[in-house]
């Protein structure tokens, strides 16, 4: 029995074809029409901004309207535009990209400051963000006119003990790192103005010898695990601003007026019950942001309308994880949402102080973080 051997003809394989491609492409437009008249589509392109705007820490009072979300504004596209003037000009009259003092490093495909730059000891500022660099190497102490660290949103899980040879120093800033601890030779920046520790997470206390830092104004050590305020905070004697929301304290220290020159005292999302008397001899205190959920008692004269505090007790709602309707989880790190807090509060103080009146006080401000 001999195989059996088909003839046929390619045109007609190939209309065949021709006419299967046509129907599917068909379909395709048919499709796209469809998914361009759902609501869905608009849905989903909401989400997506949405979604955008918390991971860059947008204020959800930026982009949401009357509770519909604003797409039409391009509002990222104006606030990275923001941000890279803001990079190219980070104080008043001063271009950092023509400054040759200062050194500026960003993105996610560095892993490792360049060799190069030990050689560049007559530099003044670092500004470094957005890296996956996680040490400061030790020829930090170098560099000994350096004025200005701003380390926010990398990788570092260590701060070299040579930090404290830096005599100069003015700011530092190493916010949303890894850091589980803070060097004790950081003691030894005597001139030492600004601190900001925020966002690292499993910061759990700040070493005494930080006491030694008389010209602090300036303290954020939120969205940590701090249990009490720290000791050395308490001796910093012109600190203005103290920043220790998103933590774990149960109470203030009675001691807390020693901080005779605060002004702004941030406390919200804690487990306070009560707010000690002493705060009453604070004399220069202005704005005392505490969570409202767990205070059950509060000194009334910081109720009372001829004293300058303004009195600011905010109702935390938590932020749940939302799922869109495809059935996708939309995750996002601890550090981002607490990002998004920080930003939050920052856009509502600033809008605080611009009003032309404010109440001495509110007795309950409800602000809801959940989208």
């Amino acid at each position: 029995m001999g195989h059996k051997v088909v003839v046929f003809d390619i045109a007609v394989v190939r209309a065949l074809w021709e006419t299967r491609v046509k129907k599917h492409k068909v379909r395709q437009q048919k499709e796209a029409e469809r998914l361009e008249k759902s609501a869905l589509e608009k849905i989903k392109e909401e989400w997506n901004f949405v979604a955008e705007c918390r991971r860059k820490g947008v204020p959800q009072e930026v982009y949401c309207k009357n509770g519909f979300v604003d797409t039409s504004m391009r509002l990222l596209e104006k606030i990275e535009k923001n941000s890279l003037i803001r990079q190219s000009s980070p104080s008043k009259g001063r271009d950092k990209a023509s400054n040759p003092f200062v050194f500026e490093l960003s993105g996610e495909h560095w892993k490792e400051l360049p060799e190069s730059l030990k050689e560049q000891t007559h530099l003044k500022e670092w500004h470094i963000n957005n890296t996956l660099i996680q040490t400061i190497p030790t020829f930090i102490q170098l560099f000994q006119a350096m004025r200005i660290l701003d380390l926010p949103k990398n990788q570092i899980s260590h701060l070299p003990a040579e930090i404290g040879c830096l005599k100069n120093l003015r700011e530092l800033n190493v916010s949303f790192n890894q850091l589980k601890s803070i060097p004790l030779e950081l003691g030894e920046c005597e001139n030492l103005e600004r601190l900001d520790c925020s966002g690292n997470l499993e910061l759990t206390e700040l070493p005494f010898e930080l006491s030694n830092l008389k010209q602090v104004t300036f303290v954020d050590i939120s969205a940590n695990k701090f249990s009490s305020v720290p000791i050395c905070v308490l001796r910093m004697s012109n600190l203005q601003w103290l920043d220790i929301s998103n933590n774990s304290l149960n109470d203030l220290p009675q001691d807390i007026d020693r901080l005779e020159e605060l002004q702004t005292f941030l406390l919200y999302k804690n487990k306070l019950t009560y707010l000690p008397y002493a705060l009453l001899n604070l004399k220069k205190l202005t704005l005392l942001v505490v969570s409202g959920d767990h205070l059950v008692e509060l000194p009334t004269a910081l109720c009372d309308s001829s004293t300058p505090l303004k009195f600011v007790n905010l109702m935390d709602n938590p932020i749940d994880n939302t799922q869109c309707q495809d059935g996708e989880e939309m995750m996002e790190s601890e550090q981002d949402r607490q990002h998004f807090d920080k930003e939050f509060m920052k856009a509502y103080i600033e809008d605080l102080k611009e009003r032309e009146s404010v109440p001495s006080y509110t007795t309950k401000v409800s602000f809801s973080l959940q989208l």
